[in-house]
């Protein structure tokens, strides 16, 4: 599926090294896509409008500070394996902030993006749970979540010793299978689209690159990031690694581009939809206030 203009945007400005890229090189990337510049004006100037877009004093855009932070999650796919510490067969248990009836169920959808971001599951009723196996524990599992909205009525907190069957019911939670096959796909997608990269003409290089890239991304950044034994060790950093040597051949495939509108950039173009990322952030940030 193409990108829209403001997704695209945002995602090209998110690769920038300290850099912008002037209207005309936005327009350009558009083109590629079948977005009409018209299209792509509108959204910049509604970007930059909502803050998450800057334009300096000669009308070159970079990314703003309200879509900073969701930029650097979104590149922090290639660390992930420092967001991770080992597991002891504990928990991290919420309770409370469930949805309500009426309009406070709309306040309540930050809570629950809140606990899907970070991996959670519902185990019960008004109770959600993945292992303890984030980096920091639960203090700082309880950061993160009231950073990104959790319920002000939620409780965050550890749980250990459950029964065999309890136990059982827990790591049952996540479709593992799933989650691996996933992983072999798109592992399989990277390294066909590596192989065809290289004889595509420039332009439907570039597309085909900045799609997959991104869709293998996104499943990188919204990963539960489950630990051995619910999910074999390696699986994710063997997609992390294909991922790696697929954005060096990707950079390849824009860095003419890139170097034409006089914009350096750290990474591949990639269809990550920061711009929806950015906008659950705002909301996240508007129900935790």
């Amino acid at each position: 599926m193409a990108p829209t203009a403001r997704s695209l945007i945002l995602d090209l400005l998110s690769t920038l090294r300290g850099g912008a890229m002037p209207v005309r090189a936005l327009v350009a990337a558009g083109d590629l896509f079948g977005i009409a510049q018209n299209n792509v004006r509108v959204a910049a100037t509604r970007l930059r409008n909502d803050g998450l877009v800057e334009r300096d004093e000669r009308g070159r855009y970079r990314l703003g500070r309200a879509a900073q932070a969701v930029g650097e999650q979104i590149g922090s796919w290639r660390r992930v394996a420092s967001r991770l510490r080992p597991w002891r067969g504990e928990w991290v248990g919420v309770h409370g902030g469930g949805p309500a009836a009426g309009a406070r169920r709309v306040a309540r959808r930050p809570h629950a993006r809140a606990l899907r971001f970070l991996g959670f599951r519902t185990a019960a009723a008004g109770f959600d749970l993945r292992p303890d196996n984030l980096r920091g524990g639960v203090a700082a599992v309880r950061e993160r979540l009231r950073g990104l909205g959790l319920a002000p009525d939620a409780r965050v907190f550890g749980v250990r010793d459950l029964e065999g069957m309890d136990e059982a019911r827990a790591r049952a939670l996540w479709d593992a299978d799933g989650l691996c096959a996933a992983y072999d796909h798109s592992r399989a997608a990277l390294a066909a689209s590596e192989r065809r990269l290289r004889g595509l003409p420039q332009r439907e290089a570039m597309v085909e690159s900045f799609l997959l890239g991104g869709q293998v991304i996104r499943q990188i950044v919204f990963d539960p990031l489950l630990p051995e034994p619910i999910v074999p060790a390696g699986a994710l950093g063997r997609l992390v690694g294909a991922l790696q040597r697929y954005d060096a051949l990707g950079r390849g495939c824009w860095a003419e581009f890139m170097a034409a509108q006089g914009a350096p950039h750290r990474r591949t173009p990639a269809d990550v939809r920061v711009a929806d990322a950015a906008g659950h952030l705002a909301a996240a940030a508007g129900g935790a206030r």
